[in-house]
């Protein structure tokens, strides 16, 4: 039902039941907010979005009062535009200024509301907070003097992702946000995947650099330089570089990676294509043992460590195929070391992921050799971007060129894995064409491409009847267990932690909004639909890998390399 209200002295039409931050925001007027998350229940906390509406003695947030008919609203009248600075100013009184410094800068919702609200001066001073660093989480590093106690990260923490990591501390002026007990990250119950950092509109929260270490390594001269990009970092590189993305850019980052210094550039699509085949290979020994368990894919290490952590009895389910990324590792410091004839800790090898979990999971002990790591250091597209302007590369001016063989390309499978229910479509799709010779038809994965937190599909494949089922954030969890309590049985089960896959990854550019996420899902099920190599079978880089170099190498002949074992984690907190 419309109705009509006054705003600003002028009408606008406004829906019953929706509040007054929505009906003035879909007529063109924009006021701030900092704690409001679009989809969460608001909650007024930072009264940044406060207007006049006459009759009432108080301004009211228009982020959760509904609106009424009767209602005349001044969105920007002197007393609120007042009530607004005195707010921002309420939060520089104890910030730090070292907006040069820090990783926000000029991306800080804090330092744009300032400047939009004209604050040149610190009016209101107060005891600063008390610097503190914490820099235990292989992920994530937290800055307590930078909170504003917005309350997203601990809202995203226990709604979305579900793991409740995150919660505000004490009371009055000396409530701040952390793990349980204040203890630092890592003797929490965080699975790394940092979400909490792309909700953080300060720099509170923020990544763990690894630039340095890469820095330092692309000056040793005695060691190799080896780098590895998933199918969605060239996307997202464009973007951050400033530049409008076409397949040609996969090739030009290539020759960025070079100029920086590095020797060798390879995709992780092709280890990707790698976890696809022996995903279908164990998912066909599972009918041919006749096994009535689930197989859970493991290829996102957040759900990885969320599983190991809280659902200890799904452990045996896991599959034991490492993560495409490690995969990779594994082929450069075997593989790569070979043909260099250098030991494998003369090689340094680099992954960009848009996943932060993938810092986590580098460290895993099952993720190295004889003490030596499949991946030596992870970045994320954000880090990588910073890195190609810190070496004073011309992205505009650069000469396209392949990546290095062995892995020098990938499938569109390969890159259909980043996004939600991707892996299962891939290793489903497969499996059918092993049994028929031919393509599947796209029409029969409708139901695990569209939305919903929990999604499901039968598929018959020779004799057998393959059930799947797709959990797309953490939240569809509780369906998948109340399902398979009520005796449902599934054949393959995939989870990611970000809602819609790595596309939402927090290693991506400062995004949350969902135009930006379909984008770049609408690029790859393009390049699924355009690519001439569709499945991991008909890539001749992959039947090179396994036909031949693979099986000449004794190191990974058996292919026991490419797996991994996973253990319950009993967490302090």
């Amino acid at each position: 039902m419309l109705f009509t209200i006054q705003v600003n002295n002028k009408k606008i039409k406004a829906e019953k039941g929706e509040t007054i931050l929505s009906a003035l925001n879909r007529n063109g007027i924009i006021i701030p907010t900092l704690c409001r998350m679009k989809d969460f229940t608001p909650t007024g906390a930072c009264r940044m979005c406060v207007v006049e509406v006459e009759g009432r003695e108080r301004l009211v947030t228009a982020c959760s009062q509904p609106v009424e008919e009767w209602m005349k609203i001044k969105t920007h009248s002197p007393r609120v535009i007042t009530a607004r600075k005195t707010n921002v100013e309420l939060l520089l009184s104890n910030h730090p200024d070292d907006c040069l410094y820090c990783d926000k800068n000029l991306n800080c919702e804090l330092q744009r509301l300032s400047e939009e609200l004209n604050i040149r001066e610190r009016r209101i001073r107060a005891k600063k907070i008390k610097p503190r660093l914490d820099q235990s989480s292989p992920a994530i590093v937290r800055e307590l003097s930078k909170c504003i106690l917005c309350g997203r990260c601990v809202r995203v923490c226990e709604e979305v992702i579900t793991s409740t990591s995150l919660d505000f501390i004490n009371r009055g002026s000396l409530t701040h946000v952390g793990p349980a007990m204040d203890r630092d990250f890592n003797f929490s119950s965080c699975i790394h995947c940092g979400q909490c950092v792309l909700v953080c509109p300060t720099g509170a929260l923020h990544e763990k650099h690894n630039i340095s270490e890469v820095q330092e390594n692309l000056n040793n001269p005695d060691i190799i330089k080896v780098i590895q990009y998933s199918p969605l970092v060239t996307t997202d590189i464009a973007d951050e570089l400033g530049i409008k993305y076409n397949r040609e850019f996969d090739r030009i980052l290539n020759s960025i990676l070079r100029k920086i210094g590095f020797d060798k550039v390879f995709t992780t699509g092709t280890g990707t294509d790698i976890c696809i085949t022996e995903l279908a290979a164990q998912l066909k020994e599972k009918f041919d043992n006749k096994s009535d368990t689930p197989l859970f894919i493991s290829a996102c290490p957040a759900w990885v460590k969320f599983a190991e952590q809280f659902m200890p009895s799904v452990i045996p389910q896991l599959s034991t195929v490492k993560s495409p990324q490690q995969i990779t590792g594994v082929l450069i410091k075997t593989l790569v070391a070979g043909e260099a004839e250098v030991k494998p800790e003369k090689i340094f090898s680099v992954s960009v992921s848009p996943c932060m979990a993938m810092k986590f999971e580098a460290r895993r002990d099952g993720m190295m050799r004889k003490g030596i790591s499949d991946v030596d250091s992870v970045m994320t597209v954000r880090e990588l971007g910073r890195l190609i302007r810190l070496y004073g590369i011309d992205v505009t001016n650069v000469e396209p060129e392949p990546a290095d063989d062995p892995m020098a390309g990938r499938s569109s499978s390969a890159a259909l894995a980043e996004v939600s229910s991707g892996m299962t479509e891939a290793v489903i799709r497969l499996l059918l064409y092993s049994d028929l010779n031919k393509d599947a038809d796209k029409q029969l994965f409708k139901k695990i491409r569209s939305g919903g937190s929990f999604r499901e599909a039968a598929f018959l494949i020779g004799q057998n009847e393959v059930t799947t089922v797709v959990v797309d954030g953490l939240t569809g969890l509780e369906k998948l267990k109340s399902s398979i309590a009520s005796g449902k049985k599934y054949d393959l089960v995939e989870v990611m932690t970000c809602p819609g896959g790595c596309i939402n990854g927090a290693g991506l550019s400062f995004s949350t909004s969902k135009n930006d996420i379909k984008s770049r899902a609408k690029t790859i099920w393009q390049a699924d639909e355009s690519d001439a190599i569709n499945l991991p079978c008909k890539s001749p880089v992959l039947r090179n890998l396994y036909d031949k170099l693979i099986k000449e190498n004794k190191e990974i002949s058996d292919k026991k390399i490419f797996y991994t074992h996973f253990e319950q984690r009993k967490v302090l907190l």
